[in-house]
């Protein structure tokens, strides 16, 4: 038998004797001996809590839009000629009736100072018909004519009227096909850039624009609405309370509007009704083509809000940790919705209840704690 046994045995029977103190174990270090437990008390968890607060909250929603421009117009040449000038930055901010392009007009204004000598030609002639009318009507009222050389003086007369009326129809066309020559922008927004520089030849038939201007301000956000929310909508834009505000990711900014248009129809195929904001967008913020959160508020109302870490759940549903006299109870609570980094109770709580927002893992119903109090922005 080894060493080590026989000191092992020695020990147990000396433990059962008395003359070793019990609990001492003969593998432990040199000198270290086995405290028998001690009776403890129960255990004080150390949790944080925040106070539930009654106030008046948003119902809203959450949704996806787009942002779409009001209006938006494609700058197209209206005559073939060549662009002798460009007058704006690609991208830049333009205004409506601002310069856009210059085209070449000078084959234009030759054809127009043709008509326009057309024009006096024909005048002239009109005024030499009418006199022969004139003098025509005076023989004939003396008999020294017959008839039918007043009646050709009248036809003459009515065939230069004509003429002058074509001239003149011709001198406005021209006119108008040189106002043509100079492409102004239609509307006040942003331009894209010119698809064409000077010296490039511009023909009424190109599909292709040239150039396109978008208005900035104000804009639409379109997005869906689930039919559930659309008798909210509908009753808070009666009440004059429906507003919403666009969330653009990566600004820091919030865009508000309100809703404008509701669609006269639910998709049978998504259960969604189009719906349509229009935004000041002064500062724009807001993009066209840009994807964006929409938060849309239908009203508000007076509920209980804890954080939405205060809420736990369980088989049996939604509950959180109230505090009182040192000991955490369980309370049912029924969520009714999410509000950033709050939750909106239905039921539950009725406000100024102290809640664990940290340290619900070691807790169970009746457990004593020793309570923190975070402060909001901590």
């Amino acid at each position: 038998m080894t060493g080590a046994v026989v000191l092992a045995l020695a020990a147990v029977g000396g433990a059962k004797s008395g003359l070793l103190p019990a609990g001492w174990n003969p593998w432990a270090p040199e000198g270290a001996v086995a405290q028998a437990p001690r009776g403890q008390g129960e255990r004080t968890v150390p949790v944080d809590v925040a106070i539930a607060v009654k106030k008046r909250v948003p119902v809203r929603v959450d949704l996806l839009g787009t942002v779409t421009p009001i209006a938006n117009v494609a700058v197209r040449a209206r005559v073939d000629s060549e662009i002798v000038g460009v007058n704006f930055q690609d991208g830049a901010m333009v205004r409506q009736g601002d310069i856009l392009f210059a085209l070449d007009s000078r084959t234009l204004e030759a054809q127009l100072h043709q008509a326009e000598g057309t024009l006096a030609k024909d005048k002239a002639l009109l005024e030499g018909a009418e006199r022969d009318v004139r003098r025509y009507t005076d023989l004939v009222s003396k008999g020294a004519t017959p008839v039918t050389n007043l009646d050709n003086s009248k036809t003459q007369v009515s065939t230069f009227e004509g003429a002058v009326k074509g001239d003149q129809a011709l001198i406005e066309n021209l006119k108008v096909q040189i106002g043509y020559c100079t492409i102004r922008a239609q509307i006040s927004g942003h331009v894209s850039m010119a698809v064409v520089k000077v010296g490039n030849v511009v023909r009424q038939a190109d599909l292709a624009p040239i150039a396109t201007i978008i208005q900035t301000a104000p804009v639409y956000i379109t997005f869906s609405l689930p039919q559930r929310s659309l008798p909210e909508l509908r009753a808070a834009l009666a009440n004059e309370s429906a507003n919403i505000e666009a969330i653009v990711p990566g600004d820091p900014r919030k865009a508000s509007g309100q809703v404008t248009m509701i669609e006269n129809t639910v998709d049978p195929a998504t259960g969604t009704v189009p719906v349509r904001a229009t935004m000041p967008n002064a500062d724009e913020i807001l993009w066209p083509g840009t994807l964006v959160t929409v938060r849309l508020n239908f009203r508000e109302e007076e509920a209980v809000t804890v954080p939405s870490i205060a809420v736990q759940v369980g088989q049996a549903g939604s509950y959180v940790f109230v505090i009182k006299d040192g000991v955490a109870r369980v309370q049912p609570v029924k969520v009714a919705r999410a509000l950033e980094s709050e939750a909106v109770l239905e039921s539950g709580l009725e406000g100024g209840e102290s809640v664990v927002t940290e340290g619900q893992l070691l807790l169970s119903n009746g457990s004593k704690v020793s309570a923190r109090q975070i402060k909001a922005g901590s």
